[in-house]
């Protein structure tokens, strides 16, 4: 019994602990229960108010969008504008630019075409000019080949040849022209030079010649290398030239009316160098027929010599005035040197009435000094 008791008891025991434990899991549920409804409805609340701030912030960034877009709709609005105006711009500029480009490049060209078309008249005019002269220069070499195949032409070139050097160097009283060396006769020089010889003038006279025909014939026997041919056209020059000489001697020398010799005037330092080579033709032209032949150079040296002789000669005739003249300038001069120390003399009693005056100054001051100084020591 006691066993039955105690199990009966422990059964008691038992059971209450087995009510006691299920109380407790009951409680136990039921503040699980509890807990978990209170936290669902606090997740509920929560999630309500995430739910809300979630469709806030999704309203505030769709506004936000909205905005946004409608901000760039007016930046792309504006852009667009803006890109616009620029581009209407750059083609305005772009427009003028051309326009201006176009009228420099224009002025440009048109400048540039004036200038070369007035460099090409210019020079068509010049290319016009030069075959005027060429033209002028062919006719003028005809002219002057006519004159030359023409034998009082060739005297005439000759003649005015000898007239420009003569008026070129001498004055016009030192030569004549045409000039009847013996008073009335009819034999004329074609120039002749005007000599001083005591009070009276003697003439010089001289002769232009151009034996063309064998002096061209000479240079054609030398341009073709012929000896013989070159020996009988020098003799047929010698000739000429000698026939010449004695035509001037026998025509124009006529002492004491004119020099004991005259001048042969060649035209061309050619034909002139070919004669003086002639030693034997010199000797004769000197000695037999007193003729001096003279080129171009040679003439322009000997009438310069002579215009240096005629200014002596014209010094020496007036030194007698140039002596009265100094005279006259030496008794000048000493009347001008008395004059001067006769001024030397006045300038130093001058100078020594000053000094006596500045001396006498001097004391008057000295005096008004002492008068002073006694008028103070009064007072």
């Amino acid at each position: 019994d006691k066993n039955y008791s105690s199990l009966t008891n422990n059964i008691s025991i038992l059971t209450n602990q087995l009510i006691n434990i299920k109380q407790d899991n009951y409680n136990f549920k039921n503040d699980q229960t509890d807990l978990l409804n209170r936290q669902y409805s606090i997740t509920e609340d929560n999630l309500k108010q995430i739910t809300e701030g979630l469709s806030n912030q999704q309203n505030l960034i769709e506004q936000k969008l909205y905005n946004t877009e409608q901000r760039i709709e007016g930046i792309k609005t504006s852009v667009v504008d803006n890109l616009n105006e620029i581009r209407r711009d750059n083609t305005e500029k772009l427009e003028k630019i051309r326009e201006t480009v176009e009228e420099k490049l224009s002025d440009t060209l048109n400048k540039r075409l004036s200038e070369s078309f007035s460099m090409i008249s210019e020079r068509l005019e010049t290319v016009y000019k030069s075959l005027g002269e060429m033209q002028s220069l062919s006719t003028g070499v005809d002219d002057l080949r006519k004159m030359l195949s023409n034998v009082k032409s060739r005297g005439t070139w000759g003649e005015l040849q000898l007239g420009m050097m003569l008026e070129q160097v001498l004055n016009k009283n030192q030569y004549e022209i045409n000039v009847s060396v013996v008073p009335n006769s009819a034999e004329k020089v074609e120039f002749a030079l005007c000599l001083p010889n005591n009070g009276e003038k003697v003439y010089l006279p001289i002769d232009s010649k151009f034996p063309q025909e064998s002096y061209g014939r000479l240079i054609e026997a030398y341009n073709g290398n012929d000896e013989k041919t070159i020996n009988n056209e020098l003799k047929a020059l010698n000739n000429s030239i000698k026939t010449e000489a004695k035509r001037i001697s026998s025509k124009y020398i006529k002492p004491p009316y004119t020099t004991d010799f005259a001048i042969m005037y060649l035209p061309i330092e050619g034909l002139y160098a070919e004669v003086v080579k002639q030693l034997e033709l010199m000797d004769v032209l000197h000695n037999q027929y007193r003729i001096i032949v003279a080129g171009p150079t040679t003439l322009l040296a000997l009438l310069n010599s002579l215009q240096i002789g005629f200014k002596s000669i014209a010094i020496e005739q007036h030194s007698n005035e140039i002596m009265r003249l100094l005279v006259v300038i030496k008794n000048d001069f000493n009347n001008f040197s008395k004059l001067l120390e006769l001024t030397q003399q006045r300038l130093h009693q001058a100078s020594e009435t000053i000094d006596s005056a500045f001396s006498k100054t001097k004391r008057i001051q000295r005096h008004l000094d002492n008068v002073e100084s006694i008028e103070e020591y009064n007072s």
